[in-house]
Formats: C-alpha cells, structure tokens, sequence
C-alpha cells in the first residue's frame, strides 16, 4: 500500500507540469495556478549522540529535487499555497577521533502547506509545513575516505516512517528563493533492529539528527516564470494542447 501511495505521488506530480500549462492564472486574481521550482540544498544535521554534539558536515544535493506548487491567491499581497515535491534529503556524519564517516539520504515525497506575504509574483516571504513521505534509503560507510560499504534500500524501516519539517523563505529579484527548513523529525529510526553474526542489535540507537537545511530555487512562486519559459522554448503555450 505505500508503496502504491508513494507510485500515485509522482505520477501525480509529473501530472502537475502538463496541468500548469493549461491553467497560467496571473498571480492575485484569486484563480488557483501552479508554479514551480527544482531547489539546490545544503543540508548539516543538528545532533546529539549519545550526548555528543560533535561530527556534523555539509552535504550539498543538486538531484533530483523539484516542487510543483499549486497557489491561490487573496489578493496581491497574501496568498495560500499546497503541492508536491520530490526531495534527495540526507546528511554526513564524521565520527569523532576516527576515521570513519558515513553518508545517509533518503528520496523524498512531500505535501507543503503555507501562506505567502508580498508581491505575488515577485518579492515576497513564505512560510509553512511540509511533511515528507520517504521512498528510498541509502547509507555509505568510508574509512580513511575509502568507500567501505554502500546499500540501497526501497521502503526502508532504518528511516523514520515519514519526515515533519516548517520552512522560512524569501522570493527576491530574478525571483531567486532562499529557504530555510528545519525537521522536526528524527532522520533515523532508532529502534532499527539487524543481525549480524547472530548478533541483534540497534545500528541507530542514539544516534538523533535532526536536519537543518538551506536552499536555492527560482521562480518558486513566480507565476509568470513558467510561462515565460513556456513561450521561450516553443512560442505557443497553445501547442501544449494540440
């Protein structure tokens, strides 16, 4: 059944782009139109493990990330908006006085709400929650920067089942976003229980990361930037329904 929620999430969303072509409302008129964005993010986890603050790095994701969001409009200064998003989220922790440093992510699927204050198509401050639905798990393992261990899983239990996160932004010239988010969530799910060598034990027991992250986009809630782009790459925006 998740997996089958997960599967209607993005159909649903590479849905959106053909739906955004049919319906480019202009921004305040109170009609509902879609923007969109893919987003460059840098991420560190907040940590405590086991009473150690210590081993946090930045991690940078360029791919795949994108939001597709669908606004409505009150008036020219105060809007609501809700979408969806695919998100690669993660971070890289180094363990302190070692040589060890592992790598984790998970890709994401996510339903924002928020409102948005000021210009509706240009500068302007947003905020909301989102809540994230984790597909797919992957963890590295390095040592002395040498890759050790890599695995890949879908639906994984090692995450938490899904992620709750508020976000802070700012849309200003060249409709340039800059978002703040914080999770509320624990990444891992410490009562992850493996074996090995006939050993149970929890791989994640103690360890609380709690991400902060920051990132880039455009045209997020510009709502002629898609169709500008849309005129710039076939001159019809009328050909999309042919």
């Amino acid at each position: 059944m998740l997996r089958t929620l997960t599967v209607s999430s993005v159909a649903l969303f590479l849905s959106t782009t053909v739906a955004a072509q049919e319906n480019l409302s202009t921004p305040g008129t109170k009609e509902v139109y879609w923007t969109g964005s893919g987003e460059w993010i840098f991420s560190a986890p907040i940590l405590d493990v086991n009473g150690s603050d210590q081993g946090a790095v930045v991690r940078f994701s360029g791919f795949f990330n994108v939001q597709s969001m669908l606004n409505y409009d009150l008036s020219n200064s105060f809007g609501l908006f809700t979408g969806l998003s695919i998100r690669n989220q993660g971070f890289i922790y180094q363990v302190p006085d070692t040589s060890l440093r592992y790598k984790f992510r998970t890709y994401n699927v996510g339903i924002p709400v928020g409102i948005k204050l000021g210009n509706m198509n240009k500068n302007l401050v947003y905020l909301g929650y989102e809540i994230e639905l984790p597909f797919n798990y992957k963890e590295k393992r390095f040592e002395n920067e040498k890759k050790e261990d890599k695995f890949n899983v879908w639906f994984s239990d090692r995450n938490a089942p899904f992620y709750q996160s508020v976000f802070l932004g700012f849309q200003g010239p060249g409709s340039t976003s800059l978002t703040v988010r914080y999770y509320l969530t624990n990444f891992h799910n410490q009562d992850f229980e493996e074996t090995k060598d006939g050993v149970t034990y929890k791989p994640y027991d103690g360890l609380n990361a709690n991400l902060l992250t920051v990132s880039l986009g455009f045209g997020l809630f510009d709502g002629t930037a898609l169709e500008k782009t849309i005129n710039k790459e076939i001159g019809d925006p009328q050909a999309f329904r042919r």
